[in-house]
């Protein structure tokens, strides 16, 4: 699933962010995500196999959790970031009694945003 670069507010489905939160894994990867960092450093810094690591970013991505970035190397060989994009998730009833989510972002800058459109358009080639 590739996410609107531009979008300040994509609509979470519950069950994805559910899905994200009842895992254990996936909130150890929350709890080391203070900054930036690569798979291989989360893989490291929660002491989770790297393989599993990968499936849980996807997870958290797919939840809307998480942000993807890209780190820009001298020698060429750019890496994926990740980092937290969210700062509380609310889960509430609707007037017709349907569970619904939102989440609370912080804002982002215009270098978040240009290093967002770079990491889908990185992700379309």
């Amino acid at each position: 699933m590739v996410r609107d670069p531009f979008a300040d507010e994509d609509a979470p489905d519950l069950q994805d962010v559910l899905d994200a939160l009842d895992d254990p894994e996936c909130r150890a990867i929350i709890r080391e995500l203070d900054e930036p960092m690569t798979a291989s450093e989360i893989s490291d810094a929660s002491d989770i196999p790297l393989s599993t690591t990968y499936r849980k970013l996807e997870l958290l991505t797919e939840a809307s959790l998480l942000s993807e970035g890209v780190e820009i190397r001298p020698d060429g060989q750019h890496a994926s970031t990740y980092e937290l994009d969210f700062k509380e998730v609310v889960i509430g009833v609707t007037d017709d009694l349907d569970f619904d989510v939102s989440i609370a972002r912080r804002a982002r800058t215009a270098d978040e945003r240009l290093e967002n459109l770079w990491s889908e358009v990185r992700k379309e080639t």
